[in-house]
């Protein structure tokens, strides 16, 4: 049975709906990218959760906090270093990349997105 019109149409013109299932498919294209070069599934799971390290930042204040923690969670700084590896033949840091990639991915799927200066909760998919 086909879905209704209203169904598929609020699906494509629901931001936050698009950028949880955009999160998705990064989680998801970098964890098959990790398990199809055989890397150990240890280092995945011991660095996942790495970049929310950089919450640290918001011990200095908001604003502060917001700007350390952005750097760690776009995927401008994951794609840079993949970049690096590759072409720098630094194999060792390629599953560095994808292992950040994919927390991006996944915060991004739970809905944490960018922060802004105003506070945590503030984010670019909307307050938490």
């Amino acid at each position: 049975m086909p879905l209704p019109i209203q169904f598929k149409t609020m699906i494509f013109t629901a931001p936050k709906i698009l950028l949880r299932l955009e999160g998705l498919a990064v989680l998801a294209a970098a964890t098959i990218g990790y398990w199809s070069n055989g890397y150990p599934w240890g280092k995945f799971l011991l660095l996942f959760f790495a970049p929310d390290l950089l919450m640290v930042g918001y011990l200095v204040g908001t604003r502060a906090g917001a700007a350390v923690y952005n750097v760690g969670h776009n995927y401008v700084a994951p794609f840079a270093l993949g970049l690096i590896a590759y072409f720098g033949h630094l194999t060792v840091l390629f599953p560095l990349a994808l292992i950040w990639a994919a927390h991006i991915g996944f915060d991004r799927l739970l809905g944490y997105g960018l922060k802004y200066g105003t506070g945590f909760k503030d984010t670019h998919l909307g307050r938490v």
